[in-house]
């Protein structure tokens, strides 16, 4: 079958075209191969209906009957035989069919929609026709051309169609033009008049296309006399086309066809006469050797041709055949002849064919015809006499158009001067420059090339002879007796131009000759004379320029204008062809601009001329466009602003601009007429200093010009009014070149810019509504302007413009949407790219059907990158849009991403857009993975893949035996990668249950793991490092989600042969070197990093899972876990020495993170390593330490700058200031500091960092920057990071001792004032509600507070001072924040809480110099812990009351969502569980915060033992802390806290403890903590009071009763509690900063699970009761 033996006839056109996945010689030499004798049967391939092939068909089984009774319709349609019927509607079904295969069945069934389907694959088949015939002119077109890269496989491919090619065609164009036109009778209802008229253009193409193919053949083999008689005689008959049998079906769209017909045919007589080896012979003199010496019968067949215009060629080359091999026999016939071939106007004809084939088509073709045409006419003004061949103008003409084939013009300037078409030009010379417009022409088309540009200005330049017209001899001439010779007896100045300007002066004493027999133009009477003077044709030109410019509002402007244009074209092409001639030119070049801006100001401007000078100036701008720009714009020319542009607004609104000369030309001249040269020059010109990059000011010069083309021609040039066909689909591209141009340029700082001008026009203005309406135009659309091209080989028809317009709206678009600033609202073009409409016509569904289009593969490739941004950006469903067309068009993506041919940049696309519709379109990914369910064994769904399923394609480009394959590219691979990693990540769990259980998946899957890759410093392909990525990430991603036990057993195989296959370590070594090769050469290693740096992070990943999931991953070795760690060293070290660039200093932070983490993780076995590692970290110690320094002093060079410009409110667009250092979470400065914190951590003893302190002042410069920051409030992440590391470091006494040596109070006492008190409300934004993970000024103050804790712990009365100097400064927000817990309960302010009660426990066993030096501020800090107790008891005490206040007060403690609704409806199981989590989190605070507050009070009253004991105790050195009072406490401020108080706290304590389940092991021991301190304060306040005289003997009574009372309930029930077992309390344990010591002196834990504490209680009781 046609589909199964080879590819269809298109799609070896694709091929041969390279527009395919086969690029290879030895690919297209297969396909050729498989395709040749298909080639050579042509059109006869296809074969007529027959009963043979009927009942072949019939008796095939494999077809099923439907398709077997929808080919026999085909075939009766088509006259086509009934088997290859069925054979194009499979392929018709395979490559074209635009829907599913589940809808054919009813499409076939259905009369109307099988007319219509008929009637597409009637297109196709046709279609498939032309596309032989053209893979045959491609292979003759490039068989010879040594530049093709398979011009060997092409020369084969025609030699083994040499010898029959000519006569098939020859039998197949016979045949098309001699049958007859199918009727309804013979071929069925369906062969309507439109139909047959179809057919016809058809045929008319084929035949065009089959005589292209002989006429290129005939260019390279020679034609035998008798095939010459007998293709004049074939098309004698046929009439040259004019003839056909069906010429009655011929209307006026099908003459191109006709005419091409006609001129195909003379070409091949012309070129079968064989001219160029008449014209050796001639020359050789050897004239009977030429094939044609004796040939009667032609000529007889010759004498009869005279009526048609195609026959003029043939004629005159019969002519100079028999005037050259019989001069003798010239007798009337060739007289005859050649007046009827001068009749016929041969030479306007050759000049319209040169041109019909040069607009269109192949330019092989056209140039094979030129050089056709150029040695007929070489040989025919070598041969006869110039005035015998008619007007010199028509001659001209038709050389020129000879002379644009590429390699003639050299050809001429090599060739003998007298000679050919250098008589041509020996005649223009000598009327020069009486008539300038001949010999320029000429030139213009003599300059093709560089050394040709030479010549021609060379030639210009050294005239010799000066021709002048006169009517009457003037005065100051003296003549011979006969006239013919003159001589000047003056010198004349040749042009009447002012004093002073250019002029050329000729001398006394110049001959000059009378020409005789030349005539003056029509009507003139006179004499030309030939002066012999020399001169410089370039001065004369810039006189002619400079006498324009003299005459342009007087009435011979048109006559001089006329002069001018010829000089303009030539020095447009000779600026164009060669650059250096341009300063010879100056002269004429700068008189351009005076003559633009005189021209386009005159009442009737001559706009051919206007043209040519913005042609010239496009020519001079591509090279110099800052020169061109500024002496253009004082023109008057372009549109220009009146008032300087200040806003985008006012400069949308066009307020002050002018439409300038050009816009007046516009609206007056050009649209009123239909013509509009002068625009399409004035895009260009716009377009080339676009792209010449100007400066800024001068491309804000621009604005009004782009401000035009926006407003007034986008939006409208559809509309205006055309005389030529093309115009419009050009201006439209050449506007889209001009924006396109724009949005690729650098963005410019300063606003408005031409590039945000165009970005705000296109989203916000008509403009952009244009452009969504050309990339609505639609496949169709396309598909019918391709079809209706004269020739389908083209690279310049109206649809080839169009098909560039598209794909530019699509570039732009996808710019416009990319580079528009965020908003939240959607601009007008985002509006207009995805409103749903009905019936599938809104844009998005044209879009997608771009898939259908096969011609050009970047069309669709753009089309879908398109999709791809939308379906990021905007908020729709792209699966809605498509409506009822989703399944077709989504069969069309796969078949394209299944097809082996097809062009592979395409294939990725198409994964790129799936990849991004994982994440954003969930429905439309559904449909692209087809997954099947049924419902399982165990009743729960399984999934498969649908027949139609993307899963498929991904899953064989996976296979590894596919790697390397040409249909299998790493891009491809990696695509499809991607695409996976894409699923993974967003968890669709059902397509990866289907992955998991495909064989093999992982073995393919991790083959990119196990590959060896060229080390880092060699080039790999960017996208193996991204493949090997994705791999690494997906890999973790499973481990991460799945259950180890549960993990499919081949990743477990795949796994542990990765470590058993040694790949850790290759993988470690090869990110090592790719990390120091990035870092190190910034040229070498700049080709691929962001690549680099995903396989990076990949790896990264990869490693930090190891750490937790080192049995799945198999990293359990130490060796091989010692290597990794040195190697993440080594790179962090190189990453952090050079860190020159942004990505050093990116990937400095990924290896910083890393290494961290593997400190934090492999800490234990990091401390045991070998002595390598224990010199490699104190080395990485200093260099990071080095970094921190450098990048401190460096903080504080850019915040002081900040300062001083006053802008530090944080949405300032300045900080975005490159020259200095910004704080970020990320920032090299803050993970030097984590890095170095770390680093610090892992040297227990701390003597490494004492090294690096005595060797770099790394301290100061920290603190400077930190003092700073916290005086500025900037550099949030920099002041976290820095009082971690001071953290870290006061944990051992010579840290502590070096921070508080390098003035750390200095740093923090005083400036962390600012960060609390902002400036509008004082102290009062201290207890936001915040979240305490989020970094905070007041996580700061929190982080100042511990560190003074942590320096006074381990310094004690050495930090003294400085703590109490700390309190001191601080008291009020101290004081503030133990009262503040009463009223926010939110877990950032309980935090603070906390932390505060825990610097003020530290201090407290200092209090003797606390009352020493701040005594108030020691009793306000007594009072208002006690009244903290206070509250944390109440709030412990009453859950209800707790709950009630988190609700009402503050959300910080619950899950966001709006509280109001909580009244309302009834939570959710969810919501409750999350409010209960919240709630313990609080009372866990609370608890704390108890825990210490009473461990505090425990120092401010005696201590137990002393006061039992000790009889002279000074009671007054101790404050009475507790009102003599037993009520319970309410949760009110002006209630004092009592015993009651204590005793309630014992109370709540033990509740608590009752709740086991509620509450966990840490919990238990601070209830147990709290207890204790509580009994001790208890205890020590009652006998401070049972011994105070000032208390009445009465109310010691009631305090021995109440207290005896409560203690025996109390004891009792902790006596019930601890038989049921309970935690110990850690006295000294849990909270290291408790200072707690049981009263009785080495006392054990006794029997019965007996505390300490509970002995001393049962004494005091005793004590008491006594």
């Amino acid at each position: 079958m046609l589909c199964e033996q080879g590819e269809s006839s298109r799609d070896l056109w694709t091929i041969l075209l390279g527009r395919s996945a086969l690029r290879e010689p030895a690919q297209i030499e297969a396909e050729l191969d498989r395709n040749w004798e298909r080639l050579l049967q042509g059109l006869s391939f296809y074969k007529p209906p027959s009963t043979s092939a009927a009942d072949k068909l019939k008796a095939d089984k494999d077809t099923p009957q439907a398709l077997k009774d929808f080919g026999l319709r085909i075939s009766k349609l088509l006259g086509l035989d009934e088997q290859q019927s069925v054979q194009i509607l499979q392929c018709y079904l395979q490559e074209d069919y635009r829907g599913t295969r589940n809808t054919l069945k009813a499409v076939l069934q259905d009369e109307r929609q099988s007319q219509a389907l008929l009637l597409k694959i009637a297109d196709y088949y046709y279609e498939q026709r032309l596309c032989v015939l053209c893979c045959v002119l491609h292979l003759l077109t490039y068989f010879q051309d040594e530049r093709h890269p398979y011009r060997a496989e092409y020369s084969n491919c025609v030699s083994k169609l040499e010898k029959d090619l000519v006569s098939n065609n020859r039998r197949q164009f016979e045949s098309l033009s001699k049958s007859e036109a199918p009727t309804w009778e013979t071929h069925g209802n369906l062969m309507t008049e439109r139909q047959v008229s179809h057919w016809f253009v058809q045929c008319l193409k084929e035949q065009a296309l089959l005589l292209e193919i002989l006429f290129l053949y005939y260019a390279y083999f020679e034609m035998p006399p008798n095939d010459l008689s007998t293709f004049t005689r074939l098309f004698k008959e046929q009439g040259f086309g004019q003839r056909q049998t069906n010429r009655h079906l011929v209307d006026k769209s099908m003459d191109a066809l006709v005419e091409r017909i006609g001129y195909f045919s003379s070409l091949i007589l012309v070129e079968g006469m064989d001219i160029d080896f008449l014209h050796k012979c001639a020359l050789e003199d050897r004239t009977e050797q030429h094939q044609f010496y004796d040939q009667q019968d032609i000529c007889k067949m010759l004498l009869t041709f005279s009526d048609i215009s195609h026959h003029g060629p043939v004629l005159l080359a019969w002519v100079l055949l028999r005037h050259t091999l019989r001069p003798e026999e010239v007798s009337s016939v060739i007289r005859r002849l050649g007046h009827t071939t001068l009749q016929l106007g041969v030479f306007q004809y050759l000049t319209n064919m040169l041109q019909a084939l040069g607009s269109t088509g192949n330019n092989c073709t056209a140039s094979t015809a030129r050089m056709c045409i150029y040695g007929l006419l070489s040989f025919v003004i070598t041969s006869f006499e110039e005035e015998t061949l008619g007007s010199q103008q028509h001659l001209i003409n038709a050389a020129c158009e000879v002379l644009a084939a590429p390699s003639l013009a050299e050809l001429f300037w090599e060739s003998n001067p007298n000679m050919g078409l250098g008589v041509i030009l020996d005649s223009a010379v000598g009327l020069f420059p009486y008539k300038t417009g001949p010999l320029l022409q000429l030139l213009t088309a003599l300059l093709s090339d560089k050394s040709t540009a030479k010549k021609v200005y060379t030639f210009l330049d050294k005239m010799s002879f000066y021709t002048e017209a006169y009517k009457h001899k003037p005065n100051d001439v003296i003549s011979r007796e006969d006239g013919t010779l003159w001589r000047r007896h003056t010198p004349k100045l040749l042009y009447p131009l002012g004093v002073g300007q250019t002029n050329l002066q000729m001398p006394q004493g110049c001959f000059g000759q009378v020409c005789e027999g030349k005539q003056l133009s029509v009507g003139e009477q006179g004499f030309l004379v030939r002066w012999e003077y020399s001169y410089s044709s370039w001065t004369l030109f810039t006189c002619e320029i400079e006498m324009l410019l003299h005459v342009v509002s007087t009435a011979d402007v048109l006559a001089h204008c006329e002069r001018v244009k010829p000089i303009l074209d030539l020095v447009h092409k000779i600026i164009s062809t060669d650059w250096t001639v341009s300063d010879c030119l100056l002269p004429l070049t700068s008189r351009i601009y005076m003559l633009l801006q005189r021209l386009t100001s005159v009442i009737n401007p001559p706009v051919n001329v206007i043209t040519s000078c913005v042609n010239c100036l496009i020519a001079l701008a591509a090279r110099q466009p800052g020169k061109v720009w500024s002496s253009l714009h004082h023109t008057g020319f372009l549109p220009f602003a009146s008032t300087p542009l200040t806003n985008m607004a006012q400069t949308i609104s066009a307020e002050g601009m002018k439409a300038g000369n050009y816009g007046n030309l516009l609206v007056l001249i050009e649209q009123p007429r239909g013509e509009y040269s002068v625009t399409i020059a004035f895009l260009r010109l716009v377009t080339t200093l676009v792209k010449g990059q100007l400066g800024s000011t001068q491309s804000r010069g621009l604005i009004p010009c782009v401000l035009l083309v926006l407003k007034e021609m986008l939006p409208a040039y559809h509309k205006w009014r055309y005389n030529t066909y093309g115009v419009r689909e050009r201006i439209g591209c050449l506007i889209l070149e001009l924006v396109h141009a724009i949005l690729n340029l650098s963005q410019e700082g300063d606003a408005p810019s031409l590039q945000s001008l165009c970005i705000y026009s296109l989203a916000n203005t008509e403009a952009g509504q244009a452009v969504v309406n050309i990339m609505g135009v639609g496949v169709d659309t396309i598909n019918m302007v391709l079809a209706a091209q004269p020739s389908s080989g083209g690279s310049e028809g109206p649809g080839q413009v169009l098909i560039q317009t598209v794909k530019l709206a699509f570039s732009v678009t996808n710019n416009v949407i990319r580079l528009k600033p965020q908003s939240d609202t959607a601009s007008p073009l985002e509006q207009a790219l995805t409103q749903h409409g009905g019936h599938g016509n809104n844009l998005i569904a044209v879009l997608a059907k771009y898939i259908y289009h096969k011609h050009d593969p970047a069309l669709p490739r753009l089309a879908i990158q398109l999709l791809k941004r939308l379906a990021t950006v905007a908020p729709m469903s792209v699966y809605a849009c498509l409506g009822s067309d989703a399944a077709a068009i989504r069969d069309a993506f796969l078949t394209r991403l299944q097809s082996r041919t097809e062009d592979m940049r395409i294939k990725v696309t198409i994964l790129e857009f799936l990849t991004v519709a994982v994440e954003t379109q969930p429905g439309l990914i559904e449909l692209f993975l087809n997954l099947e369910t049924k419902d399982g064994s165990d009743g729960a769904k399984e999934f498969s893949l649908g027949e139609w399923s993307c899963l498929s394609v991904v899953l064989e480009l996976l296979d590894s035996k596919q790697q390397g394959k040409y249909w299998c590219p790493p891009l491809l691979h990696r695509a499809a990668l991607a695409f996976l990693h894409a699923l993974w990540q967003d968890r669709r769990d059902s397509a990866l249950s289907v992955l998991r259980t495909k064989e093999k998946f992982w073995d393919n899957l991790t083959t990119p793991l196990f590959g060896n890759l060229p080390p880092p410093s060699e080039t790999t392909e960017p996208c193996v490092l991204e493949s090997c990525a994705f791999v690494m990430k997906i890999i973790a991603l499973e481990i991460y989600y799945v259950v180890s036990g549960v993990l499919d057993p081949s990743l477990k195989a795949a796994l542990e042969s990765f470590s058993s296959k040694r790949r850790y370590e290759f993988w470690s070594d090869y990110v090592r070197d790719l990390v120091c090769v990035a870092c190190d050469g910034e040229e070498e290693g700049l080709r691929s990093l962001s690549e680099s740096q995903i396989l990076i992070s990949a790896w990264r990943t990869l490693l930090i899972l190891s750490t937790s999931h080192s049995e799945v991953m198999h990293l359990k070795d130490d060796t091989v876990r010692q290597k990794l760690f040195m190697d993440v060293l080594e790179g962090t070290k190189a990453a952090l020495l050079m860190s020159q660039s942004v990505f050093c200093l990116r990937l400095g932070s990924m290896m910083v993170t890393l290494l961290l983490i593997l400190l934090k993780q492999w800490k234990r076995w990091i401390q045991g390593l070998n002595g390598q590692s224990i010199t490699q970290l104190p080395q990485l110690l200093l260099c990071v330490c080095e970094m921190v320094q450098d990048e401190a002093l460096a903080l504080i060079d850019s915040t002081r700058h900040t300062i001083q410009r006053g802008d530090v409110q944080e949405d300032s667009m300045e900080t975005d200031s490159p020259h200095f250092q910004k704080d970020q979470q990320d920032s090299v400065c803050v993970l030097a500091l984590h890095l170095s914190k770390e680093l610090c951590r892992a040297d227990e003893d701390g003597e490494q960092w004492l090294q690096v302190v005595r060797k770099l002042p790394v301290l100061p410069s920290v603190l400077s920057a930190l003092e700073l920051s916290l005086r500025s409030k900037q550099n949030l992440y920099f002041t976290e990071a820095t009082l971690h590391l001071l953290l870290t470091l006061a944990r051992t006494p010579q840290g502590a001792a070096a921070v508080a040596g390098a003035g750390v109070i200095q740093s923090i006492c005083l400036p962390l004032l600012s960060v609390y008190e902002g400036p509008a409300n004082g102290a009062t934004q201290a207890f936001v509600r915040k979240s305490q993970d989020a970094p905070s000024w007041t996580g700061v103050y929190r982080l100042s507070l511990s560190l003074m804790e942590s320096l006074l712990k381990t310094l004690r009365y050495n930090f003294i001072n400085e703590a109490l100097d700390f309190v001191g400064v601080h008291q009020e927000r101290i004081l503030q924040c133990l009262n503040a817990v009463r009223t926010v309960q939110s877990l950032a302010c309980l935090d603070e809480a906390d932390h505060t009660v825990g610097f003020l426990l530290q201090l407290s066993n200092f209090c003797k110099e606390w009352h020493f030096h701040l005594p108030q501020l020691l009793r306000d800090v007594q009072v208002n812990l006690c009244y903290l107790c206070q509250t944390c008891t109440y709030l412990l005490h009453s859950k209800k009351m707790l709950h009630h206040y988190l609700q009402a007060k503050n959300g910080e403690g619950l899950p966001p969502g709006p509280h109001p609704q909580h009244a309302v409806q009834p939570a959710s199981k969810e919501q409750e569980e999350a409010e209960s989590k919240a709630l313990q989190a609080v009372q866990c605070s609370l608890l704390k915060i108890l825990s210490k507050t009473l461990a505090t009070l425990q120092h401010f009253t005696p201590d137990c033992c002393q006061i039992l004991l000790d009889q002279s105790m000074d009671l007054a050195e101790y404050r009475t802390l507790f009102v003599l009072s037993f009520t319970t406490p309410a949760f009110d401020s002006d209630v004092a806290p009592s015993f009651g108080t204590l005793m309630a706290t014992i109370n709540v304590a033990l509740s608590m403890l009752g709740e086991v389940c509620g509450v966990g092991l840490s919990s238990r021991s601070l209830l147990m903590f709290s207890m204790e301190n509580c009994f001790y304060v208890l205890i020590s306040q009652a006998v401070r009071c049972l011994k105070d005289p000032s208390v009445l003997p009465r109310d010691k009574q009631r305090l021995k009763q109440e207290l005896s009372s409560e203690l025996s309930t109390l004891l009792s029930t902790l006596f019930r509690f601890f038989r049921r077992g309970s935690p110990s309390s850690p006295a000294s344990g849990l909270l290291p900063s408790a200072q707690t010591k049981p009263p009785t002196p080495g006392s054990k834990a006794t029997p019965e699970g007996q505390e300490p504490f509970i002995q001393l209680v049962q004494a005091f009781v005793r004590h008491v009761q006594r």
